[in-house]
């Protein structure tokens, strides 16, 4: 079930551990699901439950987690059964002293580890019992943004893997435009849509499709309730496909019916958004200045009430809740871009005072000469 050569990981472990190392680490507790994936290609949401893969600055990574995941780690993983360890359930059980064994046994008592907090994969209840219970036993940092970092940079098949991603969201799209009308059920396009991702062999994605119509067509987060489409209406959708989890999301705003020149006039200022953001990537420059070339477009088009304060993020291999990947476009962020990121752009205008909305995005790649659009679907405004 491995998506990667086992060279592929090896370069990825080496790539890690150098990191631990430059960081003045002796190893790293790994809490997040997308580090588990990318370090070994261990794919399971038993995250939600405790559970940590140890990184030595040296040697080979060893998994602590339930026994639900023990055949999940050696059907998903490189890691060999010696290495995945199992915490049981029993009534006052303290998974964290199981990790104070494992560290122990690792020869890792009295080092320094980094920690991975800023994760879904680590509830603040869980993480007080290991900042507990390895109090003098090991010296913890903050290191979330380490694995982080490497993942950014993406290898020819994750590229792959994104671009297949991205023939999803288009084929998603598709599905919902043959069918999307006045008297059509949101229902109906949500199962179209994910129906062509599952039907191309694609996953889950990391978070919900999210559809609104009408008033809801303002709201960029999935809502529970079901509408059927007016004769004239506004749906604001924001859905990816994902293939071996890696990701490409899209957004549009559709009018069904006929579009008024309010909304002709917004379309037409979040597609030249969107070219200058694509523009202003190129490897090197600041992730602040996408930011910036979306704020000068929707500014200069009087929009600046209806913008939000940021205008795209990472793209990546990403487990729920959210498909958000590190890093994100806003004001000011000096990260760089490097060739070989992917990321989703989205020019997102909710107007409150007219209560219209034109929502506009997609995938794209950064290459050594700029960006790399991964969607074959037009930006022309769309009327159903």
């Amino acid at each position: 079930m491995l998506h990667f050569t086992q060279a592929e990981f090896d370069t990825r472990l080496a790539r890690a551990q150098t990191a631990i190392s430059s960081a003045s680490l002796d190893g790293i507790l790994l809490f997040a699901p997308e580090s588990h994936f990318w370090l070994t290609g261990y794919d399971t949401f038993g995250f939600a439950m405790f559970q940590c893969m140890v990184v030595p600055a040296s040697g080979d990574p060893h998994l602590l987690t339930r026994a639900p995941d023990l055949l999940q780690a050696q059907q998903t993983s490189t890691l060999p059964r010696q290495n995945i360890h199992i915490w049981k359930d029993i009534e006052g059980v303290n998974p964290a002293a199981h990790l104070v064994r494992l560290i122990s046994d690792l020869g890792l008592s009295g080092k320094t580890l980094g920690w991975e907090t800023r994760t879904v994969g680590l509830t603040t209840w869980n993480g007080d019992l290991v900042r507990t219970a390895l109090k003098g036993i090991a010296t913890l940092e903050e290191a979330s943004d380490l694995i982080s970092l490497l993942r950014r940079d993406k290898s020819e098949q994750e590229i792959a893997y994104h671009v297949r991603a991205a023939e999803l969201s288009d084929d998603a799209l598709d599905a919902a435009l043959a069918i999307t009308q006045a008297g059509a059920f949101e229902g109906d396009i949500l199962a179209a849509m994910q129906g062509a991702v599952f039907k191309g062999g694609g996953d889950y994605a990391g978070n919900e499709f999210i559809i609104g119509s009408g008033e809801a067509a303002l709201l960029c987060r999935y809502q529970s309730g079901r509408r059927t489409l007016d004769a004239q209406n506004q749906m604001t959708l924001e859905w990816s496909g994902a293939y071996a989890r890696y990701h490409a999301a899209m957004m549009r705003t559709l009018v069904i019916g006929r579009a008024n020149d309010v909304q002709k006039k917004m379309h037409a200022a979040a597609v030249a958004a969107l070219q200058a953001c694509e523009d202003a990537i190129r490897p090197g420059a600041p992730m602040g200045d996408v930011f910036d070339a979306h704020a000068r477009v929707f500014d200069a088009h009087d929009l600046s009430h209806a913008r939000l304060n940021a205008c795209g993020y990472g793209m990546g291999a990403i487990y729920n809740p959210i498909w958000v990947d590190f890093p994100m476009f806003y004001e000011g962020n000096p990260l760089v871009m490097n060739e070989g990121n992917v990321f989703f752009l989205h020019m997102i205008l909710m107007d409150a005072d007219t209560r219209l909305a034109m929502c506009w995005g997609h995938s794209v790649l950064v290459t050594n000469d700029g960006v790399k659009r991964l969607s074959r679907s037009p930006l022309d405004l769309i009327e159903c």
